[in-house]
């Protein structure tokens, strides 16, 4: 059974760039550009989250260090591991204050984004 991706990221590039690199790694990629889709988590049942931390389209002042917050701290999602991505220099803070399982900074190149997905999904 192929692993699961769940990829938020606003950006088409980056998200177009992303899923066919993880599809040619047989990982199957659930995408979208904004956090939304998280309220069909339940039924997605991701192996990983990859959320940028940046979204222009979620609640009013929420980021991905909060939504990731949410997740962790919620019984029924706190196991999928989340990993942040993000261009701020301080992502590993951002990922530490989100409870994040691990951060990926941008610009990344594929052997870094492997490495990242290949430490939750494998």
């Amino acid at each position: 059974m192929a692993k699961k991706v769940l990829l938020i990221e606003d950006d088409k590039d980056i998200r177009d760039t992303i899923i066919y690199a993880l599809k040619e790694e047989q990982i199957e990629v659930i995408a979208s550009e904004d956090a939304k889709i998280l309220k069909q988590l339940s039924e997605i049942k991701p192996d990983l989250i990859l959320l940028d931390n940046w979204l222009t389209d979620w609640k009013s002042d929420a980021n991905g260090q909060q939504i990731s917050k949410e997740i962790k701290t919620n019984p029924s999602t706190s196991h999928i591991p989340v990993v942040i991505v993000s261009a701020v220099s301080n992502i590993k803070e951002i990922a530490d204050a989100g409870q994040a399982d691990g951060y990926l900074k941008k610009p990344f190149d594929l052997t870094d984004l492997f490495a990242i997905v290949h430490k939750f999904v494998d």
